[in-house]
């Protein structure tokens, strides 16, 4: 049974869990219903957040047995600032780290029996995505592309396929398809990374501290 800290900064919502043998007992993060004209604000609230699950356990950082943290894609300061906090952590309390996909993680968010795909914005009409089975498994590999009216037709063409995340809002405004299940307002949250990171703890699949590097995908741009 370990306890482990997860920390999700891909995108807007800033997102802090405390997990014990899989289940969170902890949570603080921003509102991810509600993410227009919402901004980056993970440097100021992202050591706060650490604090405040630990506080409501009254558990200490002593006790973290490893640090989990979302490795991309996504923002490129946002997974700068969640992997530098989670490497100090582990260098300060001497415990592994351990990467989660952030695609993996979202896609845990859905209950239906579909076919999920989760898209990230990127740039103009160019989205991150990924495709998973019904069991969350993935079956095409996460790539940064630019979406049309007939992006995933293979995947539609074969029965319901769930959409998920902040860059579904630029498919679902040229997609017309009736298997096609749309849920926009949702972003990666550290809740879906503890049962990923409890298994990968188990299995001591953990990252280099000194070496590891978010998965940012596509190089850095500025706006």
């Amino acid at each position: 049974m370990a306890t482990i800290l997860c920390i999700e900064t891909a995108t807007t919502n800033c997102s802090v869990a405390l997990s014990v043998n899989g289940s969170v007992i902890a949570l603080q993060e921003d509102n991810p219903s509600n993410t227009e004209g919402k901004k980056f604000s993970h440097a100021e609230k992202l050591h706060n957040y650490i604090d405040a699950v630990l506080k409501k356990d009254a558990i200490t950082k002593s006790d973290i047995e490893a640090v989990a943290v979302s490795k991309g894609p996504g923002s490129y300061t946002g997974l700068r600032i969640g992997v530098s906090a989670a490497k100090g952590l582990c260098y300060s309390l001497d415990v592994p780290l351990i990467s989660i996909p952030t695609m993996q993680s979202l896609a845990m968010q859905v209950e239906e029996d579909t076919t999920v795909i989760t898209m990230l914005d990127a740039r103009r009409m160019e989205v991150y995505s990924a495709v998973f089975n019904p069991s969350k498994e993935m079956i095409r590999e996460t790539q940064a592309e630019i979406i049309d009216e007939n992006s995933f037709e293979k995947y539609l063409s074969l029965g319901n396929v769930t959409f998920i995340g902040d860059g579904v809002t630029k498919f679902k405004e040229i997609c017309n398809h009736p298997n096609a299940i749309f849920n926009e307002q949702a972003l990666p949250s550290a809740r879906e990374m503890a049962a990923i990171a409890e298994i990968k703890h188990k299995k001591n699949d953990t990252e280099d501290v000194a070496y590891f590097e978010p998965y940012y995908l596509k190089d850095f741009i500025s706006n």
